[in-house]
């Protein structure tokens, strides 16, 4: 079947009947729900302008001939390179950026990991032919995933076989003719039960021994699949208008707990079952991290646009833009915008074809930005937050301005250099959204997080760093450097 539209992917959902649960109940109708129904239209959205715009957003499947999803195409060449990406930026501008998990992140994934299929065909071929049909599938099918990397933080110090309770975490219970059975909980599926599937795979940073085995599985499953539950945060969608919060009225994405409650998984939705030399080295070897990444830094440069917009819409509102300590402030954002772009044209023009013949971006370069963007966008929403001052809590509700006696106060109340007072608050509401309300608190502990922890992923990258030319750069040029060696002292002058 071709690409879905919006309302296929609505009904989809609906008619799943996914295990969710938020507040302490079982969710009935995610489409009409308060936490998940803008967020679910906000997704229908993406369906929607694969169709708005086939030219960017479609291409003829390679299997079927059916018009799929440019976010699952395997680049074979520098041009498809930017074709995907300038598919995930359409995608990205309709939030922002500040919808992470949009479809395009994990079909990244599963393009990388159907055309890298080998690698799992090492502890049975079986493996390798489920990924590579994994893939075909979820193209021509237009599947949406979740997925979750990470076991539970019981004790940090120590591994999942010498957890008090080794249970906690996702295991092996069973293998039988047909299939595995798996128990146990998973941290933490963004847009947990509003998708068609879930994908189970390692983390990309904590590795794991022989001892550890059956907590090592990559997997697929259904949403609905008896056994599955997810129990979702609290949400930050308040039921407010989109005036009032115009960002977490559409794009709170939630996260959720999801619990494996014996969940049988047949054979042929299995990747990796108990080998953790195979699931350490997934992500690498696959070049899934790659394609993720390329999927992110493009994401993160429509990010940092949309919040260097508002930071300029800003200073323009109020008159600040001629002050020297504001526009260097600005400056720094455009400095870091910058340097994404930089990295991204970098990254795609160095691209190479791999050993499995798809195009793969330059590593370096988006390793580099991947590490360098979660420590600089909590400065991104630092200097918003400088700049809105006390602007950010002086934000009357649009019921205010609704109201006939308060309306024309406040419309004139809070004006401001260009704007109408309405027009103005209306600015500083989707300023104070991305920085200030539960929502923007979320993006930024999300953004810093995005890969795992900024330090551990530091040193992981300090460690692979190929650090050898810049020593010997600079051990050559002291060898050039003319000197006399020291005379030894006589002995009539001691």
């Amino acid at each position: 079947m071709p690409a879905k539209t919006g309302a296929e992917y609505k009904e989809r959902i609906r008619k799943a009947k996914n295990n969710i649960y938020i507040d302490g109940e079982r969710v009935e109708d995610p489409c009409t729900h308060p936490s998940f129904k803008n967020v679910i239209h906000s997704m229908a959205n993406l369906y929607d302008l694969q169709y708005e715009q086939p030219e960017k957003m479609l291409y003829t499947s390679p299997t079927t001939g059916n018009k799929v999803g440019m976010t699952f195409l395997r680049p074979e060449t520098i041009e498809d390179l930017v074709k995907r990406r300038e598919a995930i930026q359409i995608w990205s501008r309709t939030s922002g950026g500040m919808l992470g998990r949009s479809p395009d992140y994990l079909n990244s994934e599963v393009m990388a990991m159907g055309c890298a299929s080998d690698l799992f065909g090492e502890d049975d071929p079986m493996f390798a032919e489920n990924a590579k049909n994994y893939y075909e599938y979820a193209r021509e099918n237009d599947i949406s995933l979740t997925h979750t990397l990470i076991h539970p933080q019981v004790n940090r110090e120590k591994a999942q076989h010498e957890q008090k309770d080794a249970n906690v975490s996702l295991h092996l219970v069973e293998k039988n003719a047909d299939g595995i059975i798996v128990e146990g909980a998973r941290l933490l599926a963004t847009q947990g039960g509003i998708t068609d599937e879930i994908l189970v795979f390692p983390s990309t940073v904590k590795k794991a021994g022989e001892l550890d085995d059956i907590y090592s599985l990559a997997f697929v499953v259904p949403n609905n699949t008896p056994g599955l539950k997810y129990i979702s945060r609290e949400s930050f969608d308040y039921g407010k208008s989109e005036w009032d919060h115009p960002m977490s009225s559409r794009f709170e994405e939630g996260d959720a707990i999801v619990y494996f409650d014996n969940v049988f998984v047949p054979w042929e939705k299995v990747f990796v079952c108990g080998n953790s030399s195979i699931c350490n080295r997934t992500f690498l070897e696959t070049n899934a991290v790659v394609h993720m990444s390329h999927q992110v830094v493009a994401k993160n440069v429509v990010k940092t646009e949309f919040m260097l917009g508002i930071i300029l819409n800003l200073m323009e509102s109020i008159g600040i833009d001629k002050f020297q300590h504001v526009q260097d402030k600005a400056t720094e954002v455009m400095l870091i915008l910058e340097t994404m772009k930089s990295h991204l044209y970098r990254a795609e023009q160095n691209a190479k074809l791999d050993k499995w013949g798809t195009m793969t971006p330059d590593f370096e370069a988006l390793n580099a930005a991947r590490n360098w963007y979660p420590r600089v966008y909590p400065r991104v929403v630092e200097i918003l937050r400088i700049l809105g001052a006390s602007g950010l809590m002086g934000i009357p509700s649009e019921a205010d301005f609704s109201d006939e006696e308060l309306g024309p106060i406040v419309n004139k109340a809070l004006q401001s250099k260009n704007l109408e007072g309405h027009d103005r608050v209306k600015l500083f509401r989707l300023a104070w959204d991305v920085t200030m309300s539960a929502f923007g608190s979320r993006q930024l502990h999300y953004e810093y997080y995005f890969f795992g922890d900024p330090i551990k992923m530091g040193m992981t990258y300090y460690e692979q760093y190929d650090k050898e030319p810049s020593k010997k750069y600079v051990q050559d040029f002291l060898n050039q450097v003319k000197s006399k060696k020291p005379t030894k002292p006589s002995i009539s002058s001691l």
